[in-house]
């Protein structure tokens, strides 16, 4: 069987890359097509994942509509010498154009409600249309609803195993206490009209928890001079065993808060998507198994922060709030794997 898998983000690279192995290992070939946004490229090449860079992340709303061309043309050429059994994307209207054009089975998996252009330009076409249970739009006949989210593809314990002696090799000790910030650069086309962190909060954040602990920062933009003595000293692929090691989560990012809050780490997220009509994966998290705090109004951070770093019992409860989550989740990976032998072929 062959399958082809699009990868444009950094986050889509977990989200695939054990289902990659794993069909490779049993013999099956694979064709990832990637996308050169923030880590997206690097990533792939540390895990050892051959792929077809086809564009370049720009700025702006031209940019994009420039790049979104030029991926269309090039990646229905690709697909039709490739002539996969089977695709596999985040919303990405290239692959699910050209799998229509070549007629094979398209896949989509899909974790935010709001209906951006992406979205609407590649529910109607897929075939497979995979969102989370708790996912609050009904999106068509195409459309079926797993137990789970994105980030249980990869950090599932049956996939991921935390190992603090790889921090240590990058000069984090596991044993003390440390926080993890994320800054995102607000610059995406589904970004538009929302912001995250002000710098002054940001300051105000490092001020408060550097009398804590360590702080470690992951920035999607440029870090500011003031906080480069607190840049991430790991490669990129450790983030997950920082994550869970840490004693609390902050930052504007969606997909890192879902992630530290499934480790089991506390985890707190402030940007304007908080609040009503915030996305169901978030509400689950906080209102079902009290992991994540969302909030839109970033002066709420700070206090919430303090309560969570001066309780001693926090670890605990946290990891007994994971425990629970994870019995009741499914591993999704094993889940993308039934979705390609359904769809795709039989397993050899």
């Amino acid at each position: 069987m062959k399958v082809l898998f699009d990868i444009g983000h950094p986050a889509h690279v977990h989200l695939f890359k054990h289902a990659i192995n794993e069909l490779e290992s049993d013999g099956h070939d694979t064709h990832v097509l990637s996308r050169d946004k923030e880590i997206t490229i690097s990533l792939l090449d540390k895990l050892g994942i051959e792929h077809t860079p086809l564009s370049s992340k720009g700025s702006g709303n031209l940019s994009l509509a420039v790049e979104w061309l030029k991926r269309e043309i090039r990646t229905v050429r690709i697909v039709g010498k490739y002539n996969p059994d089977i695709t596999f994307s985040v919303a990405s209207p290239p692959t699910v154009h050209a799998s229509r054009i070549v007629g094979c089975p398209t896949v989509v998996f899909n974790d935010s409600e709001p209906a951006h252009l992406a979205s609407k330009l590649t529910h109607p076409f897929a075939d497979r249309l995979c969102t989370p249970a708790n996912f609050d739009v009904d999106v068509g006949d195409n459309q079926e609803r797993y137990n789970g989210y994105h980030e249980l593809a990869y950090l599932h314990p049956n996939r991921f195993q935390p190992d603090g002696a790889v921090l240590h090799e990058h000069g984090v000790d596991p044993d003390e206490s440390y926080f993890v910030l994320r800054f995102v650069s607000w610059g995406a086309h589904h970004d538009v009209g929302h912001q995250g962190f002000s710098q002054e909060m940001k300051r105000e954040l490092v001020s408060f928890l550097s009398e804590h602990g360590d702080i470690y920062i992951t920035s999607e933009g440029p870090l500011p001079e003031e906080f480069e003595q607190y840049r991430l000293p790991i490669p990129s692929h450790l983030i997950h065993d920082l994550l869970y090691h840490a004693n609390l989560y902050v930052g504007d990012s969606q997909t890192m808060a879902t992630e530290a809050a499934i480790l089991g780490t506390p985890s707190i997220r402030s940007n304007s998507f908080a609040g009503e009509g915030d996305m169901s994966n978030f509400v689950e998290l906080e209102e079902e198994y009290g992991l994540l705090y969302s909030r839109a109004d970033e002066t709420a951070v700070i206090d919430i922060a303090a309560d969570l770093v001066t309780d001693p019992a926090t670890e605990d409860r946290w990891k007994q709030k994971r425990e629970a989550l994870i019995t009741e989740k499914i591993d999704v990976t094993e889940y993308m794997l039934d979705v390609t032998f359904e769809l795709g072929g039989e397993q050899s």
